[in-house]
C-alpha cells in the first residue's frame, strides 16, 4: 500500500500533471502543424520553385525491374507510383517537410515559454517588497521593525507587545 501511496504523491505533484497535459497538447497539435506544413507553407514554395509537390521528390536508387530488364520511370513519375513499380528510393522530399514541421513546432514552443516567462517576470516584479516599518501601538507613527522603543513617544513597546 505504501508503494501506492508513493507513486500517488509523485503522480499528483506539479511538475508531472504538467507534464502530462503539455504531452496531451503537444500530441494534438502535431496533426496542426503537419497540416500548415504540407496544405499552407509547401504549396506557396513549390509554386515559386516551379511547381514542385515536395512530398513527391525522390531520387531513384535503383529502377524497377521487369523480369531482370530495368524498367525506366518517366520524368512526371509521382512518389506513390514510383514505389508501386517496385523501384527503391530516396524520399527527400517527405524529410523536407518533416524539418518543415519540427522548425514550426520549435518555434511554437519558443513563442510560447517566452510568453510565459514574460508572464512569471511580471508576477514576480507586481510582488510589493516586505514592510520594513510597523506601526508604533502607542502614538501610532511608523518605526523600524526592529525598534524596542517609539522614537517618537518613547513608547516601550517590548511591555506593548
Amino acid at each position: 500500500m505504501a508503494f501506492l501511496d508513493e507513486f500517488k504523491k509523485f503522480a499528483m505533484r506539479g511538475n508531472a500533471v504538467d507534464m502530462a497535459v503539455g504531452i496531451i497538447i503537444g500530441g494534438a497539435f502535431g496533426p496542426i502543424v503537419a497540416s500548415v506544413v504540407n496544405d499552407v507553407v509547401m504549396p506557396p514554395i513549390g509554386i515559386f520553385l516551379g511547381r514542385v509537390d515536395f512530398k513527391d521528390l525522390y531520387l531513384v536508387l535503383q529502377p524497377p525491374m521487369n523480369g531482370g530488364a530495368i524498367y525506366p520511370l518517366d520524368p512526371g513519375t509521382t512518389l506513390a507510383q514510383a514505389k508501386a513499380a517496385g523501384a527503391v528510393v530516396l524520399s527527400y522530399g517527405v524529410l523536407i517537410n518533416a524539418l518543415l514541421n519540427f522548425v514550426i513546432v520549435a518555434f511554437a514552443a519558443f513563442l510560447l515559454i517566452k510568453g510565459m516567462n514574460r508572464l512569471a517576470a511580471k508576477e514576480e516584479a507586481a510582488a510589493p517588497p516586505p514592510p520594513s516599518t510597523k506601526d508604533c501601538p502607542f502614538c501610532c507613527s511608523k518605526i523600524p521593525l526592529a525598534a524596542r522603543r517609539c522614537p517618537q513617544c518613547t513608547g516601550d513597546l517590548q511591555a506593548a507587545g
